[in-house]
């Protein structure tokens, strides 16, 4: 074996292992197992471990461990073989059984499993809004509390619903009671609970865009979806099932759409006064292009240069430091003020909105 074929190796078991520890420390610890089986599926032949042993610069950004978890995951949702659900209910924890299960799960549906490779997981985690909603409610204290959302990536629409759900953040809570979704993360920092929201606040219209959006009245990809949550998880499983039945019900408002050009057409509309325009994502902006990432940004400056008191203008964010892996809120808030629009840091969030250390 040569000597870049070693190190292609060991790179593929780094990457692999730093994926099962995230999900270990995300409480999900048979999944992490699958995960780490993946190392044996890697020599297998099967076109599916062919492709992952020939994975061209294998990144964190790729998630190329978890669409294979999405697709096993989906084989005991779907019916089609419930053999992992042993696994994922932390029945058979021998690491040597589960590599050999797992092997034989990829030679037996190999032409099930290979497409799953084809795209990244699509995930949007519901818990994720407590942090988008906990930056809403202070940037309501400081323009406008009256909003007008648009978000960026947003997969199936799950966060493009948070105006429905009710949230418990520290001591503040927000959103309908009767709501089936609950969020109710850890509630961490020495600087106590976000503002509570102020009398008039509203959420008066919400859209979402991506360039491959999930219809949750689907039933198929509704379970494709779901299939990536990982399934010892048990809150966010529960928060994917109250995100399905609420868009059955109502579905979000979701274009297919570059987010360049949603952002573009999104600044372009009317803005009606006595309304703050925002725009919010969570952990979708590494994913984006380079030169489509500084055309929002640019867009976002040019606009909040016209931002006035009565037509302020809020960008919020949760997305990961490429340089801690933390995921960290900021707001950048415009209101016709000297010096508006320098972000604003106000969390550090779990990535599935377990917890929030609040720094407000």
């Amino acid at each position: 074996m040569s000597s870049s074929e070693i190190m292609a190796i060991k790179e593929f078991d780094a990457a692999i292992e730093w994926q099962a520890d995230h999900a270990d420390q995300g409480g999900a610890p048979c999944t992490a197992r699958v995960i780490r089986a993946l190392r044996k599926v890697r020599e297998s032949n099967t076109a599916t471990g062919r492709r992952i042993a020939g994975w061209q610069g294998l990144t964190l950004k790729d998630a190329m461990p978890l669409r294979i978890a999405g697709g096993l995951h989906h084989l005991v949702l779907s019916g089609e073989d419930d053999r992992l659900a042993l696994v994922y209910s932390g029945q058979i924890t021998d690491q040597g059984q589960i590599d050999d299960l797992v092997c034989e799960l990829v030679e037996t549906f190999d032409h099930l499993l290979l497409p799953w490779l084809d795209g990244p997981p699509q995930t949007n985690e519901a818990g994720r809004s407590a942090s988008i909603m906990a930056g809403l409610l202070w940037a309501a204290q400081r323009a406008l509390p009256r909003f007008e959302l648009f978000e960026l990536g947003a997969s199936a629409g799950i966060n493009t619903m948070l105006e429905r759900y009710h949230y418990r953040l520290g001591e503040t809570e927000v959103g309908p009671a009767s709501s089936p979704m609950h969020i109710e993360p850890e509630w961490r920092g020495d600087n106590g609970s976000p503002p509570p929201a102020p009398a008039g606040f509203e959420i008066i219209s919400i859209r979402g865009c991506d360039v491959s959006p999930i219809d949750l009245s689907d039933k198929e990809s509704a379970l494709r979806l779901k299939s990536y949550v990982w399934p010892d998880a048990m809150i966010r499983m529960a928060r994917i099932d109250a995100a399905i039945e609420l868009a059955q019900q109502c579905p979000p408002d979701l274009v297919r759409q570059d987010a360049g050009e949603f952002v573009a057409d999104c600044l372009a509309r009317p803005q009606p006064e006595g309304v703050t325009r925002t725009m919010f994502h969570s952990i979708m902006w590494q994913y984006m292009p380079k030169e489509t990432q500084a055309a929002i940004t640019q867009a976002f400056v040019e606009a909040g240069a016209e931002a006035t008191r009565d037509k302020p203008l809020a960008w919020i964010s949760l997305e990961t430091d490429p340089a801690t892996f933390r995921h960290e809120l900021h707001v950048r808030l415009w209101t016709g003020k000297p010096g508006d629009g320098e972000p604003t840091l106000l969390a550090f969030a779990h990535p599935h909105g377990a917890w929030v250390h609040w720094l407000g």
